[in-house]
């Protein structure tokens, strides 16, 4: 069923942002603190058995230094740099294997799908990376509490810093070109960050991208991830206002505001994850050149293979 406001009311949705004062200090101290440890990407070849692309194993230096895990697939026999896009996970998923990213190798671009660090284990796609960071206190179980605590604390802290240094490991290989970047749900939201934090990217896949007007989305759907956050403010009653505190330095809507990277979105209209008005909330606040795709009859799963041929197609535009 239909589960937000009617179509012609989200595309004039354009709620008041909640930022913080220091949105910009904050990051730029963070990307600071981070660019003091060296990137180091290594792409280590791994022999596989597929016939169209190279595939090497990737570690690069990401928050705090911290070894974060990829796969860079690269198309066989290409000719000089190819555009690469870097795809990020949806929640509780990693990298998985690398059979899982031929869709871009197909068409003649490389890929490089970042690991969540501390995320892969829910089941539907592995990963390979570990959490280092130390005291996040307590947390409802999953990742959307960790640290809420303290915007320096908190796990998207990491998560994003991480997607930043993932574009600039793509772009430190010799093979690689222009850089997009993309991803759904989870991987929408960190793509989203991305797009407002890394200067020339190419163009920016943001499909029904979790984290954006953080705080209505936890009024209006009671499905996980959101509902983590509700738990937590059950358990811990007084900490409410800090909590939205907190999550103001990520929300995608504040991001958004920020963003030159062209994109295009994607939301599904009976979608309670990422409830569709969350994602025009986004989408109505993104600064750059935008473009939406809207799936009536979908939930979160987006346009599935439909909306693929619409990345395909903004990709031949955007990359060539």
């Amino acid at each position: 069923m239909f589960v937000d406001m009617p179509l012609a009311q989200l595309r004039e949705y354009l709620p008041e942002r909640s930022e913080p004062a220091d949105f910009d200090a904050f990051w730029e101290r963070t990307l600071a603190e981070t660019r003091t440890h060296d990137l180091a990407p290594e792409f280590t070849p791994v022999a596989s058995p597929l016939t169209t692309a190279e595939v090497f194993d990737v570690t690069f230096a990401g928050f705090g230094g911290h070894p974060i895990k990829g796969w860079l697939l690269l198309p066989r026999q290409a000719a000089g740099p190819v555009p690469c896009v870097v795809e990020y996970q949806g929640y509780g998923g990693g990298r998985g294997l690398p059979i899982d990213w031929l869709l871009w190798p197909s068409l003649g671009y490389a890929v490089l799908a970042m690991d969540s660090r501390g995320q892969g284990a829910g089941g539907w796609r592995r990963g390979d990376t570990a959490d280092p960071y130390p005291g996040s206190g307590p947390t409802t179980p999953g990742v959307m509490t960790s640290g809420i605590h303290d915007p320096d604390a908190y796990y998207y802290r990491r998560l994003y810093t991480d997607a930043v240094r993932a574009v600039e490991a793509a772009r430190a290989h010799p093979q690689v070109g222009a850089v997009a970047v993309g991803g759904a749900s989870q991987g929408g939201a960190i793509a989203l960050a991305v797009s407002a934090l890394v200067p020339g990217l190419a163009c920016a896949f943001l499909d029904v991208p979790f984290m954006c007007h953080i705080r209505h989305a936890t009024e209006i759907t009671g499905e996980y991830p959101y509902a983590e956050i509700a738990a937590y403010c059950r358990a811990f009653k007084e900490k409410v206002e800090p909590v939205f505190q907190t999550l103001a330095y990520f929300d995608g809507v504040n991001f958004a505001a920020r963003a030159a990277t062209p994109a295009l979105f994607s939301v599904g209209l009976q979608d309670g994850i990422t409830p569709p008005s969350t994602v025009f909330a986004a989408y109505n606040h993104y600064a750059g050149e935008k473009d939406i795709k809207v799936y009536p009859y979908n939930g979160h799963e987006g346009g599935e293979s439909a909306h693929a041929m619409e990345r395909i197609a903004k990709a031949g535009k955007a990359l060539g």
